[in-house]
């Protein structure tokens, strides 16, 4: 009665365990995880033959400190024996993990989508950097055995609709928290009709749900993929799940994450004819040889709408070199599109193709919080590749099918939505920040992506100087130590960036109380030392003026007069946390 996660980590759901992962992944991050490496005393990694590096976010180099970062990290992992090394240009870590993951192994990696090596039946899920320096220290890390949902897939796909569609179905029924600490399991004969590609973008988008992770089971179209038969893990028929969903997928239509949450989904038909600026085909959810050629094969003869920038970036190299061969970049630029280097590109807003202001973009990315892009003044609409082709010969969304439908997304929306605090307000009283009202207070928010390689996550007092910068102005110039953050659901989802959790801690702030919170970050605040409480009914509790006061050892949050208890933390966890953070915990 297992399921594949329970199967994997031989434990049942809620366990913490410790393992020493198969796969440890990093990137351009890895500069400042070396740093931290240093700091808990490490010289020499724990599995040089488990790393994985890959130079992707700002390849080639946009800045002289990245490009310095690039060469360091080049000599970094020359005197480690690390093998696995590809360096700028090479492709995106998410789609060249494809090259070594397989069946039942643990992956680990410095990025929030290192859960796309789930469509090979491995469990893979990101971490923070601070969490991947103390792996190269000491071999292990620890994991909370997480809770399964079960997608039970039956049918095919109609011409026209896309695994992303699928995703983004997926998403808008069950919201961008919905998945919170789950491991996702896609069963049913519907997944036999899906590719390989096709199940990387699902199990991509598989934290934008707030899931751990996402997993499809070993079967023929994995063995045909990999070239031999491999034998997997998978869940007990029996198993026990948190929620099962039975998904026909002829049912399934074109879909659009509107502006500026990926779980507003809209069925295309209902914004057909909005007019968009640009247009993004790549990125680690849609960038294979698959999504190319969907997109040549509608733009072939036909020419990008005038004053239409359409950028296209495959995955990695090996696919920008097929994509040469077959034709196809030949067609994209021929129609008047740029094809950037294999990269990550503008998708975390550090490289080329960042939008202007007021620019309406269409985008087969994963993320489209304000600023994802590098610009805060853009809007950001998530589609297929099908869909943002098209869009790029007419200027406007428009359905990818041969009939145009008339849906209309059959799931209720999501009610919560980014809040956005003008920069004159203050919202702290007292040592209280009050964003109770700030529900997907994203990672973006806290601390822009764009610094995110100027400002490394070792240098908190440049970091403390920008937090929340984005979302409330007044925050950096008014935090003191000792202060306390209230906050509404799904606190830190988007990118595993550690960088707010550094600069609150470093802040002093005292604790942040929380309705629900993103698993990553969590492990980010224990990893450096801020105490994360989730508690919705004290959240919920507060009204301006309250005195808010954390009793740690009592398991007690007081708002007022009220007293609310949590549950304590493991008890290697309250270490970590009590130690003030894992780097001092190790050293």
């Amino acid at each position: 009665m297992a399921t594949f996660v329970e199967k994997i980590f031989k434990a049942p759901a809620g366990s913490i365990v410790f393992r020493s992962p198969d796969i440890v992944l990093s990137h351009d991050n890895t500069a400042s995880i070396e740093k931290t490496f240093s700091k808990m005393g490490g010289t020499k990694i724990f599995h040089p033959d488990r790393l994985m590096v890959v130079l992707d976010h700002n390849a080639p180099p946009t800045t002289s400190s990245v490009a310095t970062n690039y060469q360091r990290i080049r000599e970094f992992v020359k005197e480690q024996g690390v093998k696995k090394f590809y360096d700028a240009g090479d492709g995106i870590c998410h789609q060249l993990m494809s090259n070594h993951a397989r069946p039942g192994m643990v992956i680990v990696g410095s990025d929030s989508h290192t859960c796309t090596a789930g469509a090979f039946n491995a469990m893979a899920a990101g971490i923070d950097r601070t969490e991947t320096a103390g792996i190269w220290k000491t071999g292990e890390t620890w994991f909370r055995v997480p809770g399964s949902i079960r997608i039970t897939l039956t049918g095919k796909l109609n011409k026209g609709v896309y695994a992303k569609d699928l995703s983004l179905w997926i998403i808008g029924i069950l919201g961008s928290a919905g998945a919170n600490y789950l491991s996702i399991e896609y069963h049913g004969p519907g997944v036999q009709t899906l590719s390989i590609s096709d199940r990387m973008t699902l199990a991509n988008l598989a934290s934008e749900m707030g899931a751990k992770n996402a997993v499809f089971p070993s079967d023929e179209v994995l063995s045909g993929f990999i070239g031999e038969e491999i034998t997997g893990v998978w869940a007990d028929e029996d198993a026990e799940y948190e929620r099962e969903i039975e998904i026909e997928l002829s049912e399934v239509y074109p879909l659009v994450a509107a502006p500026h949450h990926v779980d507003n989904v809209i069925a295309l038909a209902e914004i057909a004819g909005e007019e968009v600026q640009q247009g993004l085909i790549g990125t680690c959810t849609n960038g294979r040889i698959e999504d190319m050629r969907v997109a040549a094969g509608i733009l072939e003869g036909n020419k990008v709408h005038k004053g239409f920038q359409l950028l296209v970036i495959p995955a990695s190299r090996a696919i920008y070199l097929q994509a040469i061969k077959e034709g196809l970049v030949t067609t994209f630029l021929e129609a008047g599109a740029n094809v950037l280097s294999a990269s990550c590109g503008p998708c975390l807003g550090t490289g080329q193709g960042i939008p202007a202001d007021g620019t309406k973009v269409i985008s087969t990315a994963n993320r489209n919080f304000p600023g994802r892009m590098g610009n805060k003044n853009a809007e950001i609409y998530l589609a297929s590749p099908a869909t943002v082709a098209y869009a790029a010969l007419h200027g406007k969304i428009t359905d990818p099918r041969p009939v145009n439908g008339a849906e209309k997304f059959p799931f209720s929306r999501p009610q919560t939505a980014n809040v956005t605090i003008p920069a004159s307000e203050n919202r702290k009283m007292q040592n209280v920040w009050n964003y109770t009202d700030a529900d997907n207070l994203n990672t973006d928010q806290m601390f822009a992506g764009h610094l995110t390689y100027e400002i490394l996550s070792s240098d908190p007092e440049g970091i403390r100087d920008h937090l929340f910068e984005d979302f409330d102005p007044s925050f950096s110039k008014n935090v003191e130590e000792g202060d306390i953050i209230l906050a509404g659901e799904n606190f830190g989802c988007g990118s595993s960036r550690e960088h707010p959790a550094v600069g609150l801690a470093h802040a002093g702030v005292k604790a942040v109380i929380v309705k629900s919170v993103n698993r990553i970050f969590f492990r980010a605040a224990v990893n450096q030392g801020l105490l994360l409480i989730v508690l919705p009914e004290a959240v919920g509790a507060y009204t301006l003026g309250d005195n808010v006061e954390v009793i740690l050892e009592k398991g007690m949050v007081k708002v007022g007069e009220k007293e609310f208890h949590f549950e304590p933390l493991p008890k290697k966890l309250l270490d970590i946390l009590n130690s003030g953070g894992l780097v001092k915990h190790l050293t």
